[in-house]
């Protein structure tokens, strides 16, 4: 069985000017976080990712050119991103099929309906998307504000019913929440690792209890989020304190308002960082304003990282 658990980034994705996939950029973006120790997996075909952008042989591409650069190393974890559940269990069927070793779970954009009010709805979603697959699922909960949220009731069955679902990337954002979905999740009979997406709040979630860190934050502090997470794992707060410090500005900035600019700050990052040579996204998305490429490299300057 995979082991989800540990430091998971889910990598950014570099274009070229034409906006076309930049393998080469891409290739040497997944070797700087896969050759980092403490490094446990790594995620694709997600929003880091811009999956949103990308056509079905886009996405089947970017996995090939992941899955090779990890050569089983770590696991895989693709992102099954699609509206429709027989859609989504065919993306599941084909990333089983190209070698991926587990598969994070987008909700579906119909939940912002009110499908809080209807959790069979998730429920199957889910259920179909199982059926359709052996392997090991990630279920993702979205912010507590976000219509496409899980109640903890849904996620609890989800998790406890649908046995393919292992574990969770807690992304609810309110620390609240947080609590509750973990201390049900760990008083099931099967063990569900909670994987932390809470990136403006990683050490306080971390040290409420989690299994890991799976988030797009990772592509650029990667490093941080291992020694982050292993002073909690010693029950060392001062050096985790002292590595959040220089974490908390990073995530700060990337994840200021809008927050649809997310990734899109974060692709500059690696620019100013030097590893990658240029920040080109997709439409809709829009590059970022000179003013805030400047804060975002004062902000990696305060973290203690080196800029080109």
């Amino acid at each position: 069985m995979v082991q989800l658990r540990g430091v998971i980034p889910a990598h950014l994705l570099p274009f070229t000017a034409d906006l076309e996939i930049d393998e080469r950029n891409l290739r040497r973006h997944l070797r700087g976080l896969l050759d980092l120790d403490g490094i446990t997996g790594i995620t694709t075909n997600a929003h880091a990712s811009e999956v949103a952008t990308l056509t079905a042989d886009e996405q089947r591409r970017v996995l090939d050119i992941v899955l090779d650069e990890a050569r089983g190393e770590v696991p895989v974890i693709s992102g099954v991103y699609q509206d429709g559940s027989a859609k989504a269990a065919r993306i599941a069927t084909e990333a089983e099929r190209a070698g991926a070793d587990a598969l994070l779970v987008f909700p579906s954009g119909v939940f912002e309906g009110g499908s809080q009010q209807r959790p069979e709805m998730a429920f199957g979603h889910y259920s179909e998307i199982a059926a359709a697959t052996s392997l090991p699922m990630i279920a993702f909960v979205y912010p507590a504000t976000s219509g496409l949220r899980l109640g903890t009731d849904a996620l609890v069955r989800i998790c406890s019913e649908i046995d393919n679902v292992v574990a969770v990337k807690e992304w609810s954002n309110d620390i609240v929440a947080y609590e509750r979905n973990l201390n049900a999740l760990r008083a099931l009979d099967k063990p569900v690792s909670v994987l932390s997406s809470f990136s403006r709040s990683l050490l306080a979630s971390l040290v409420l209890g989690a299994d890991g860190v799976l988030s797009g934050h990772g592509s650029i502090v990667a490093d941080l989020h291992v020694e982050l997470f292993r002073a909690v794992e010693k029950q060392d707060l001062t050096q985790a304190r002292r590595v959040w410090e220089r974490i908390r500005p990073v995530a700060e900035v990337c994840y200021e308002d809008p927050f649809l600019d997310g990734h899109n700050r974060m692709k500059v990052a690696l620019e100013l960082l030097g590893r990658i040579d240029e920040a080109h996204v997709r439409p809709p998305l829009q590059p970022i304003p000179d003013p805030d490429r400047r804060r975002i490299g004062e902000a990696l300057r305060r973290a203690g990282l080196e800029t080109t």
